[in-house]
């Protein structure tokens, strides 16, 4: 019944519902799973694992690609399936079991996990769960829209569970290049030059003997949740543009820009469509995610190529894709986030890396991660991946939140992923700073007369200023490069005083 599915024919007799794979799953066991960024996770096996969790109960170490659709952390977690979780995650009851200690969460560098896994220095899965379009002939995997850690999970763990996903369409196969870096010691450079190189198969290797279960189902991911762009969000894309048409004009990149990488999100989302109403050409891309803005601008004829692990897309652009990928075929390429992460290829191809900040201080330092410095949003991600190896690293944020009662730049950020070494440029709607080239001073002038929002800005020159008075090479007052967090804390705005 499967057969074009499922090419292998020993493998049919491996069928089984999702409640008699997920038993395979025992407690304590470290489990492997598909998915990035709400794209090409596996869906029924996970549900059913929640719900046998409930009847029988058991934790696991789960690790991903990044997030995960269909609302399954949540179910997990409110299962009390999860004992530890890595590397990403974006749920809002999973976020509250980790800030509450009752979830360990792992923040990594998107490109780290399967490296250190490989070499043993954290646990490798004992059952993988993939998503499949189809099994080939050899019993090699296909993906769905998401490549993530999946062929690093099926060498190295013990049983895979492959789910044969019929929502998604066989038009997909042939997108992905699957390459894994050899051991190290002795690694040659991984063969990739340009950014529309491919490298490696088009399938998942794994003997087949592996497979321990094939699971049919039938749910597609869950469509993006990012919303268009707003008054501050198209802001931040005009400063954006702007900087990048002086930098043309300035004979330091041309038209085609050099491969752009976005983060996930609204506003990075928004800075992409941006390119729209430009007048570069002949753009490509070399990121995670590949959003709603990666097509439009496909289709306006701007971008020649783009390259990710993913595709995450909203529900009018995924029918318009997934519908005649043929379309689009010989423009894209999905691959192992170690690939699409990976510094060594970030630093070759001079990457423009575009990502998002929760807030930044006066000297450029970036805190992505965690709210009033202690509680976990979402996670590093592959920002940090790209950040430090970028021909350009660009942070973008609006400039306040929660009604004005928060400033996104601060005297000192309450926690670092970013240190003021990687952030070449910082951008709100208020305007951009271009840190390059400059002292710590230089630096907290740049941001604070072109980045803050004024209703901060006074007092953010009043600290400045008298922590110049104190000197040193990067003033700060002690005593006061937290307060605004702690007011924020105590009292529900930055500014209030006690």
């Amino acid at each position: 019944m499967y057969s074009d599915r499922i090419r292998l024919p020993s493998l049919l007799e491996k069928i089984m519902s999702a409640d008699e794979a997920a038993a395979l799953i025992q407690d304590g066991m470290t489990v492997g799973m598909s998915g990035f960024t709400r794209a090409g996770e596996a869906k029924a096996v996970p549900l059913a694992l929640a719900k046998l969790a409930t009847s029988s109960p058991r934790k696991i170490s789960l690790v991903t690609g990044a997030s995960l659709g269909n609302d399954l952390d949540k179910k997990l977690t409110e299962a009390g399936a999860l004992a530890r979780r890595m590397p990403f995650q974006v749920d809002n009851t999973l976020r509250k079991a980790i800030n509450e200690g009752k979830v360990l969460f792992v923040d990594q560098h998107l490109s780290e996990t399967v490296e250190q896994m490989r070499s043993k220095q954290i646990k490798a899965p004992d059952i993988a769960v993939i998503e499949a379009v189809a099994i080939t002939e050899e019993g090699h995997i296909v993906p769905t829209t998401s490549v993530g850690n999946s062929a690093s999970f099926v060498a190295e763990a013990k049983q895979v569970i492959v789910e044969i996903n019929l929502a998604h369409n066989l038009n997909l196969e042939g997108l992905h290049d699957i390459y894994i870096p050899a051991a190290r010691p002795g690694r040659g450079p991984v063969p990739l030059i340009n950014v529309d190189d491919r490298i490696g198969t088009k399938a998942i290797p794994v003997d087949p003997a592996k497979i321990a279960a094939v699971v049919i189902c039938d749910t597609p991911d869950s469509p993006s949740t990012v919303t268009p762009p707003d008054d501050e969000t198209q802001a931040i894309a005009d400063h954006l543009i702007a900087f990048l048409e002086r930098e043309v004009a300035a004979g330091r990149l041309t038209k085609s820009l050099l491969p752009l990488q976005a983060g996930i999100g609204s506003i990075a989302n928004a800075v992409m469509c941006g390119l729209l109403k430009s007048d570069f050409s002949g753009l490509t891309m070399y990121s995670e995610v590949l959003q709603d803005s990666t097509f439009e601008l496909i289709d306006a004829g701007k971008m020649d190529f783009a390259s990710g692990c993913s595709m995450t897309l909203s529900e009018e652009c995924g029918k318009r894709v997934f519908g005649n990928m043929e379309k689009y075929k010989d423009k894209l390429v999905l691959r192992p986030q170690e690939i699409s992460n990976l510094p060594e290829i970030a630093r070759r191809l001079g990457i423009i890396g575009v990502n998002t900040a929760l807030e930044f201080d006066i000297y450029g330092n970036v805190n992505s991660t965690h709210v009033g410095g202690t509680k976990m949003m979402n996670g590093i991600g592959g920002s940090g991946d790209f950040a430090r190896n970028a021909h350009t690293s660009i942070f973008v944020t609006k400039s306040i939140a929660k009604g004005g009662a928060i400033s996104s730049v601060v005297p000192m950020v309450g926690h670092v992923d970013h240190c003021e070494h990687d952030v070449d440029v910082v951008v709100t709607e208020q305007g951009l700073a271009d840190l390059r080239g400059l002292a710590p001073r230089e630096r907290a002038r740049a941001i604070i007369d072109n980045c803050v929002h004024p209703d901060y800005r006074a007092a953010l020159n009043d600290y400045f200023e008298r922590a110049c008075a104190k000197g040193g090479q990067t003033p700060h007052i002690l005593r006061e490069a937290l307060e605004w967090h702690i007011n924020l804390e105590e009292r529900g705005s930055m500014l209030a005083k006690g």
